[in-house]
């Protein structure tokens, strides 16, 4: 399948349906055939006691990245909305560049299905890992 939006693309859309997640400071890291990457950096804000980033943090990161996916193979959907996330917290995410990267495994003609996984500060092992489902308008 080809792509509908490159990273500018999304950027574009954003820009104009949702400014309010490039105000959250999420970056498009990477779009391609294999999926879409975004970024955050993550400071004080983010934190719960302890030091680790919020659950609520990465499952933003898991939802965004999973609805930038599904508009970089079928373009401009503002009305998709997510029907279903289930996010497994495997290590503590400590304060820094988080990197989530959508890989949709489902792109039918109502339902989008993607696997999300969440890395920390360049690290190998994934902090969270997770599938989000999205309810696409037709």
């Amino acid at each position: 399948m080809s792509l509908e939006l490159d990273a500018a693309g999304l950027v574009a859309f954003l820009e104009e349906h949702f400014p309010q997640a490039l105000a959250t400071g999420f970056t498009i890291d990477h779009v391609g055939e294999d999926g879409v990457s975004v970024g955050l950096v993550t400071d004080d804000r983010h934190l719960r006691p302890g030091g680790t980033v919020m659950g609520p943090v990465l499952m933003s990161l898991a939802d965004t990245s999973t609805y930038l996916a599904i508009l970089a193979r079928e373009g401009p959907l503002a009305l998709a909305v997510t029907s279903s996330l289930e996010l497994h917290f495997l290590r503590r995410p400590r304060p820094g560049h988080l990197v989530a990267h959508a890989r949709l495994l489902k792109l039918g003609r109502r339902l989008a299905v993607a696997q999300v996984d969440i890395r920390a500060n360049g690290e190998a092992a994934p902090v969270a890992h997770g599938t989000v489902t999205y309810s696409l308008p037709r």
